[in-house]
């Protein structure tokens, strides 16, 4: 992997991992018309750089991670919500990795979930209005249910799922959007473990190079992923789901156009 792909990987990563458009769409097409999808590193790279993402929501929500006050609290309703997960993640393994290796469900999950957010505002005006501000255990479980969603069809869109799981518990638009982040800084976490465990069990190594380029894509995503976050609250408040919509729509529809002319598409 040369340094401007990795530029380039790393800064679709932090654009995309908390917005509801499905990072993992974006990095199939990226990849793979750079011609790099089917590389080792490539998939650890993509993983591992996650930590850089989560690690802005850690920085820029600072106080809600360390406030002593509610620390308890806090932490309980993230396991809660971390919880399905990880068992269903253990249980459904096979399906799940069956999968990721199917082009064509990123697709029809970024096109499916397209047209839902066409018509999500509408769905949770009530809820936007009197809505939560923060989970309790219950909706914190719901979400964490519906984070079990993206699992299992990528290109769902974890962001997605967990947001609009919000909404159904009875949180807020702000509300819905700040748990899917604090939710992501577990399951990231995990996930990049289990990558970077994955890909040295199967024998492979990072070079001193590698190291450098993994840095530098951490730091990288973690800068974008800052400002990202910042973006989308602020839109999502003031202006809603519909362009997401719109957007995953003609993503989904190019994936499937670049795989109907014959363009080969790898999973990561």
């Amino acid at each position: 992997m040369s340094i401007l792909q990795s530029i380039i990987l790393a800064i679709i990563e932090g654009l995309t991992e908390f917005l509801p458009v499905s990072s993992t769409g974006h990095l199939i097409i990226a990849s793979s018309l750079m011609g790099i999808a089917d590389a080792p590193f490539t998939k650890a790279f993509t993983i591992a750089i996650q930590f850089g993402a989560i690690l802005s929501v850690v920085v820029l929500y600072f106080k809600r991670f360390f406030d002593l006050k509610d620390i308890k609290k806090f932490y309980f309703r993230l396991f809660v919500a971390f919880l399905p997960a990880m068992i269903l993640g253990f249980i459904l393994k096979k399906f799940i990795d069956q999968m990721l290796s199917n082009v064509l469900v990123v697709a029809a999950a970024l096109l499916i979930g397209g047209i839902i957010f066409l018509f999500v505002d509408r769905w949770f005006r009530k809820v936007e209005k009197e809505g939560d501000s923060f989970p309790n255990n219950k909706q914190a479980l719901i979400t964490g249910m519906f984070q079990v969603i993206a699992m299992i069809f990528p290109g769902t869109s974890r962001a997605a799922a967990t947001i609009i799981g919000g909404l159904a518990a009875g949180l807020n638009k702000r509300a819905a959007a700040e748990f899917s982040f604090f939710l992501a800084v577990p399951t990231m976490f995990a996930a990049t473990c289990k990558e970077l465990y994955d890909f040295y069990k199967a024998g492979n190594i990072f070079s001193a190079n590698d190291y450098g380029v993994l840095i530098a894509g951490n730091v990288l995503a973690f800068i974008v992923a800052m400002f990202a976050i910042k973006f989308f609250i602020g839109y999502l408040v003031k202006h809603g789901f519909k362009v997401f919509g719109y957007y995953r729509i003609t993503i989904g529809g190019i994936i499937l156009l670049l795989h109907f002319l014959g363009i080969e598409l790898t999973m990561l």
